[in-house]
């Protein structure tokens, strides 16, 4: 105890940073880098820092923490700074900067023990007879960055009249441990009730939407660094900006910052950390004293997109003022007051903004300093991922510290601009509402609203299926078009019976868009059927015989369907409708006396089919697609899965699922082989495998939860193999890409089965992507406001082009919402 000077407790942002360290010692070792110039009294500069830490109890601390209930931190009578003096004058300049990196490297890694005092340390290295690096290492638990100029300041006026001979009498310094005094004398129950109400309903970090893991190697470093300024004509306008409506420059910054926020996360209400200078007004001199004062507190942002800018930054300046009566909380204690569960931060990212006293090297009295420090600059590494430090100046300084591990440097390059963007915009127009505040540049933005859009393709001016079908017969009238185990249809006589079914269906009264109800099982009649339905203009309703009876008949009743095509085994299952009913098996002798020729051509904007399904609400809902969507889309996968008249395609879907017309569009438009899977459930595991090796299956589309029950089975004979309605894991990818095609098929049934493909690799690492869109078809990704999202960013998925059908029946409601004018 001979070397004790004082022992007291630590303040809570010490405690936070004691015990983050003891599991990182990395974290908190700040590095203060300068240059000096100047005849340089080694002597007197080793003197001056020494009287510092003779003078400032703080500089003399260290922490124990072992066997305590609580940490303490203890003030030793004496301590010695350490130094590290070297002359490189002998050096070229490459060989400075690779030896002063590989310093700071090593002297990063060496960290500090809080246990023993000083907890800072310097370095001087000689460049040339007037210029010198110079390292001040310290543990961030002493400073903030209010007292680094402060002490500097004092530092060299006492080397400058040390330099000069001349006698130097500071005032004594307000020691730490009266802030510490002042702490204890807090309410907490006050502040305990403020934070519950403050954070009440915000229970999970805010996202940031565009961090991934990302795989770096031990031998690099964990943490990066970007940097740009906004330039001075904005920087100018926003600092005249704060003044003229009496806004602090941090509120201005913080509120771009959590409109970044909510735009990368989608979330309205966001939460992030910021530092509070933590000096408190009631404590004489506090100004001055010399210690760790700041503070780290959630900062919680409503981001309307109705609100006006210039009012919206006043209320958060409001917010911000009655925040600062409770600065003093601890983070920790703050965390458990919130609905953020344990083991869950609060937030991830912190906002810095450095507004500090200015640094000089003089000696006090306006003289010239005999030496100058140039180049100032610091590091440190937080424990938060993404560190946003903002430094006001003629040009507005924006750095980024993050965790390489989690952020790409292209990901922060951009995120940068965006707050710069966001800034720019606050100058330019502070009146203007949240929504209109624009994250992308004009080009970027022209660039991100059509990067996914594909070419223009043209389609057949007749543009429907039967027309594919009927030039396919033409050509190849004795191919093989439809299979189903022993039987068969070649194109002729697919088309052929489809023509007559199609007169019939005619006679009928069937015509432009009548609905006409197909229930009946996989079968070449199946494939006929809904051939003719679309010959005589009309739009097949597709109803599964396995489904219940009582969805059948909601689905006929809300079609409105006209005529209901079955079998005579399956009508007293079916659910009693209004509509009329033909039998198709025993009609066969009928049919058979009916013309055989092709129809006129039918108008391609008439629907196709209207398909029900489920949506969010589980009320059917049908969906009402028109014949040119269909013929796009069967050209575009026929293009992207190499069909040729030489595949044999598998029908594996059921008739109510709207993969089930992908399958035998493409095929039939390709002048391929359609196989019927028999039976009437789908087959899977072995027996399918089985089945597509004994069919020699080319191409099939499978559901991942199908592919995953299939055993390891050589199918040399598949060569294309898509997945479709689920999310496909990266280890199917690996297990059934090789050696073939393997793609990834999206789109909702309101878009016509597909909307994009996405061709998978079989050493990807990751699940399938969304892709490309197919031909004649536009995606956009677009923020909440309507914008085009940069890329990473979260957005929601907009489709349009050919593709898209007409609505809902029945539901104009619906349709309106969801089928909007394209404003691009």
């Amino acid at each position: 105890m001979k070397n004790v000077e004082d022992v007291y407790p630590l303040s809570p942002m010490q405690q936070g940073m004691l015990f983050h360290t003891l599991y990182d010692p990395g974290l908190y070792v700040e590095q203060t880098i300068s240059t000096l110039r100047g005849n340089l009294n080694l002597a007197a500069f080793q003197r001056a820092w020494q009287q510092a830490v003779d003078r400032h109890p703080i500089l003399r601390t260290a922490f124990l923490w072992e066997g305590l209930d609580s940490p303490l931190q203890v003030v030793r009578r004496q301590t010695k700074l350490p130094w590290t003096i070297e002359d490189w004058r002998g050096l070229d300049p490459d060989e400075h900067q690779s030896r002063l990196q590989q310093f700071l490297q090593a002297d990063l890694a060496r960290g500090f023990d809080l246990a023993q005092a000083p907890l800072m340390r310097l370095a001087l290295f000689q460049t040339a007879d007037d210029t010198y690096s110079f390292v001040w290492s310290q543990h961030h638990i002493l400073l903030d960055g209010w007292s680094l100029p402060l002490l500097l300041n004092e530092i060299f006026t006492s080397y400058e009249a040390a330099s000069q001979g001349r006698e130097l009498h500071l005032p004594r310094p307000r020691p730490y441990r009266d802030y510490i005094a002042w702490l204890q004398r807090q309410d907490m129950a006050q502040a305990e009730a403020f934070w519950r109400q403050f954070l009440a309903g915000f229970a999970a970090p805010t996202a940031f939407g565009v961090d991934h893991l990302v795989y770096t190697s031990d031998d690099e470093p964990q943490y990066g660094r970007h940097e740009m300024h906004l330039p001075a004509e904005p920087s100018a306008a926003l600092q005249a900006l704060a003044r003229q409506h009496g806004l602090t420059m941090n509120t201005v910054v913080q509120g771009a910052w959590a409109i970044l926020l909510s735009r990368y996360s989608g979330e309205p209400d966001v939460v992030f950390g910021a530092t509070v200078s933590g000096r408190p007004a009631e404590l004489p001199g506090v100004e001055q004293m010399i210690g760790l004062f700041i503070n780290t507190l959630p900062v919680r942002v409503q981001v309307r997109p109705a609100a006006r800018l210039l009012d919206w930054l006043k209320a958060l300046q409001a917010q911000q003022a009655e925040l600062r009566q409770y600065e003093y909380s601890p983070l920790v204690q703050i965390q458990g007051w919130s609905d953020v569960p344990r083991g869950q931060p609060l937030f991830e990212s912190l906002l810095v903004f450095e507004n500090y006293p200015a640094t000089t090297a003089g000696g006090g009295d306006g003289a010239r300093p005999s030496v100058v420090m140039a180049n100032l600059y610091s590091d440190e590494q937080s424990k938060y991922p993404l560190n946003v430090i903002v430094a006001p100046g003629k040009t507005v300084a924006l750095r980024v510290t993050y965790d390489r591990r989690r952020f790409e440097p292209e990901t922060i390059a951009r995120l940068l601009a965006h707050l710069q963007r966001l800034l720019a915009q606050f100058a330019a127009q502070p009146t203007q509402p949240l929504a209109a505040l624009t994250l992308l540049a004009p080009a970027e933005r022209l660039h991100w609203l059509h990067a996914w859009h594909a070419p223009a393709v043209p389609v057949p001016a007749a543009g429907t299926l039967p027309h594919l079908i009927e030039a396919q017969a033409a050509r190849t009238p004795d191919a093989l078009a439809v299979t189903l185990a022993d039987t068969q249809l070649t194109y002729a006589a697919l088309n052929a019976r489809a023509n007559q079914l199609a007169h019939a269906l005619r006679a009928r009264g069937v015509g432009p868009d009548t609905r006409v109800g197909l229930c009946l099982e996989r079968s070449l009649d199946l494939v006929v059927a809904l051939l003719a339905v679309l010959k005589a203009g009309g739009a097949y309703v597709p109803l599964d015989p396995t489904y219940p009876a009582e969805l059948l008949g909601l689905m006929l009743r809300d079609a409105q369907v006209a005529l209901l095509l079955t079998h005579a085994a399956l009508r007293p299952a079916l659910p009693g409708q209004a509509a009329a009913v033909l039998c198709l098996d025993t009609a066969a002798e009928l049919l058979d006396h009916q013309p055989t020729h092709n129809l006129p051509a039918v108008d391609p904007d008439h629907l196709a089919y209207v398909i029900y399904t489920s949506g969010s609400t589980g009320t059917p809902k049908g969906v009402l697609v028109a014949q040119r969507g269909l013929v796009n889309m069967t050209l575009a996968q026929q293009h992207a899965f190499a069909v040729t008249p030489h595949s044999r395609v598998l029908q594996f879907a059921s008739i109510s699922f709207d993969a089930s017309i992908s399958e035998i569009a493409m095929a039939l438009g390709a002048g391929a082989t359609l196989e019927l899977l028999p039976g009437d459930r789908p087959l899977v595991g072995a027996e399918l495998a089985a089945f597509l090796a004994q069919r020699a299956i080319t191409h099939v589309t499978l559901p991942p939860s199908t592919l995953a029950t299939l055993p390891e089975h050589p199918l040399p004979r598949l060569e294309t193999l898509i997945v479709a309605g689920e999310a496909c894991s990266a280890e199917l990818v690996r297990r059934w890409a090789p050696g073939r095609r393997f793609c990834n098929a999206y789109g909702p049934t309101e878009a016509t089965v597909c909307a994009s493909i996405a061709a998978c690799q079989p050493d990807d690492a990751a699940p399938p992507p969304l892709g490309r869109p197919i031909a004649n078809t536009q995606l956009y990704l677009l923020d909440a406001q309507g914008e085009p999202v940069p890329p990473g960013v979260v957005g929601e998925l907009y489709l349009g082009g050919i593709g898209l059908a007409r609505g809902y029946h029945h539901r104009p409601d619906l349709t309106a919402e969801r089928f909007l004018p394209n404003p691009f």
